[in-house]
C-alpha cells in the first residue's frame, strides 16, 4: 500500500516520499484512516513502529484547511514524556509539513528560555509540541489559548504517567475543548494508562500493533555478568574497546553515575559525553548534534535519553545499570538497530539481578545469552531464572577480529584498574549505595520537577533501591 491510498493530502504524501518513505508501516495503516475519520483512538506500539507520522501525518493534512474558530492557538497539542522525543517529533511535523503554507510549529520544552517561548506562542500558531511541566508554566501564566484545539495526542503516555506527570496532564487536558479528538499513544493500554484513556476519550478505537520478529531479530543481546564493581568496569572497558563499535550509548542509572563515568571514560581516551535531565537545553542540544555528527563516540546517558534518540550510527547500547522496568529496557535497546540496520545491545549485571532479568526476557518474550569475554570470567555464575532463561553453557566467545582485538580508542590503561574507580564505592554489589557512592539508593527520577513530592513518586509499584533484593 502506497501513502497516497490512506487518503493523505497530495503535499503531505509528497513530503513523505520526499523523505525516502513509500510504504506505510502497519500502524500507519490503521491509524491515519482512523484518524482522519475523526475517531479517538487507544494506540499500544513499540518504539520504531512509525507512530510519529502515524498520528503527525493525518494532523498536517487538516491544516492545510483553515480553522473554521477564530483565535492564534494551537489546532494540534502534543504531549511526550521528554524534551529529546518533543524536539523529534517537531523535527518530523516540520519535514511532513514543508510543503503547507503558513504551518507554524513551537516546542515548548523545559531547559529552554521561557519568554522566546512565549514569544512565539503569542503568535498564530498551528502545532504545539510540549512537556507537561513546560506547558503548564506556559498555562499559569495565561500564555496559551486552546480555544480552537481540534486535536490532543498523549504520545508515550506510559511514560509520562510513569515520570509523575498525571496531575499536569489531567489539569491540561481539563483546559481542552470537549469537543477535542484524543489520540493516545503507549507502550501498554493496561494499568494507570487504560484508567487515563477512559477518563479522556470518547468511544476510542483500540489499535495494538505487535513487534514483528524481524526486527526483534535485528539486535543481537547478551548479557555479562559482573562480580563487583571494579569487575563491571573493566568489562565496559574491554567492550568499548571492539573494533566493530561505531557509536555506543552507556546507560547509567543515576544522572551523577553519567557525569561521572563519563569524565572517567574521557579520561581514559574515549570521545565520551553525558546526557541527563539536570543539564540545560543547550547544553543537551549541543551534545546530541555532537553525537550526529560523530564527534561523540559513547554516550552515557540515563533513562531520558531512551526515547527520541534517532542516531544510524549508533551500533552499540550498554547497560552499564539495567532498567528499573521492563519495558525501559526496550526502548533502550531500540536506540541501537536504526533504520534497518544491525545494531548489539549488551548488559552488564549483577549476579544478585536475576529477578531483573526474568522481568526484561518475559516482557521481550526472549531468552538474552549469557556472553564470556576470556580473561574477564565471573569467578561465581548464578542460577539462570525461572521463566524464558537459557540454561545452556555460555556461548562460545567472539572469533578473533571481535572484542578486544583492535586498538579502539588507543592503548589506554584498563578502566577498571585504578584503585579509586569512579568514586568511594565498595566493591560489593550487595551494598545499599547507588553505583558511584551515592546514599540515595538509585537516584532521583528522570524527567521530574524539583520540588513536587507527586512527580518524584512512580506510579505504578514501588521501586526497590539499587542493590535492595
Amino acid at each position: 500500500m502506497a501513502f497516497a491510498q490512506l487518503g493523505l493530502n497530495p503535499l503531505v504524501v509528497k513530503a513523505v516520499e520526499a523523505s525516502g518513505y513509500t510504504e506505510p508501516t502497519a500502524v500507519q495503516i490503521q491509524a491515519i484512516p482512523a484518524t482522519l475519520e475523526g475517531t479517538d483512538l487507544l494506540v499500544s506500539s513499540q518504539t520504531g513502529s512509525g507512530k510519529t507520522a502515524a498520528f503527525m501525518l493525518p494532523c498536517l493534512h487538516r491544516l492545510d484547511q483553515p480553522s473554521a474558530l477564530p483565535g492564534r492557538g494551537p489546532r494540534v497539542l502534543v504531549l511526550t514524556p521528554t524534551r529529546e522525543l518533543a524536539q523529534q517529533v517537531t523535527r518530523a511535523a516540520e519535514t511532513y509539513g514543508k510543503f503547507l503554507k503558513r504551518l507554524g510549529i513551537v516546542a515548548a520544552v523545559g531547559g529552554a528560555p521561557l519568554h522566546v517561548q512565549a514569544k512565539l506562542l503569542s503568535q498564530p500558531v498551528d502545532i504545539v509540541v510540549a512537556t507537561p511541566g513546560r506547558l503548564i508554566d506556559h498555562l499559569e501564566r495565561g500564555r496559551i489559548d486552546f480555544s480552537r484545539l481540534e486535536t490532543l495526542i498523549l504520545d508515550e503516555a506510559d511514560r509520562m504517567l510513569d515520570m509523575g506527570f498525571i496531575d499536569d496532564i489531567e489539569a491540561i487536558i481539563a483546559r481542552t475543548p470537549a469537543t477535542r479528538q484524543t489520540l493516545l499513544f503507549s507502550a501498554t493500554l493496561e494499568g494507570v494508562v487504560g484508567r487515563l484513556a477512559q477518563r479522556v476519550t470518547k468511544n476510542a478505537r483500540r489499535i495494538e500493533i505487535e513487534t514483528a520478529p524481524e526486527l526483534k531479530a535485528k539486535i543481537e543481546q547478551r548479557i555479562h555478568f559482573a562480580d563487583d564493581f571494579s569487575h563491571k568496569s573493566r568489562l565496559l572497558d574491554h567492550l568499548l574497546r571492539d573494533v566493530d563499535l561505531t557509536q555506543a550509548v552507556v546507560f547509567t542509572s543515576t544522572k551523577k553515575s553519567a557525569d561521572d563515568l563519563a569524565v572517567q571514560l574521557r579520561g581514559e581516551g574515549f570521545a565520551a559525553e553525558a546526557l541527563h535531565g539536570d543539564m540545560n537545553q543547550r547544553d543537551r542540544n549541543r551534545t546530541l548534534q555532537a553525537l550526529r555528527q560523530g564527534r561523540t563516540r559513547v554516550l552515557v546517558a540515563t533513562d531520558v535519553a531512551a526515547r527520541g534518540i534517532d542516531v544510524p550510527g549508533i551500533s552499540h547500547v550498554i547497560n552499564f545499570d539495567l532498567p528499573r522496568q521492563a519495558e525501559d529496557y526496550v526502548h533502550r535497546i531500540g536506540r541501537t538497530g536504526r533504520a534497518g540496520r544491525e545494531g548489539i545491545a549488551i548488559s552488564l549485571a549483577a549476579h544478585f539481578e536475576k529477578r531483573q532479568i526474568r522481568d526484561i526476557e518475559r516482557y521481550t518474550a526472549q531468552a538474552i545469552r549469557v556472553g564470556v569475554i576470556p580473561g574477564l570470567e565471573p569467578k561465581a555464575r548464578p542460577a539462570r531464572p525461572e521463566g524464558f532463561g537459557d540454561k545452556r553453557r555460555p556461548a562460545a566467545p567472539r572469533p578473533a577480529g571481535g572484542y578486544g582485538k583492535g586498538t579502539g580508542y588507543g592503548a589506554k590503561s584498563s578502566f577498571g584498574d585504578r584503585k579509586a574507580g569512579f568514586g568511594d564505592r565498595k566493591a560489593a554489589f550487595g551494598e545499599k549505595q547507588s553505583s558511584f557512592g551515592e546514599k540515595t539508593g538509585y537516584g532521583h527520577r528522570e524527567g521530574t520537577r524539583p520540588g513536587s513530592d507527586k512527580r518524584n513518586a512512580p506510579s505504578g509499584a514501588k521501586r526497590r533501591a539499587y542493590g535492595g533484593y
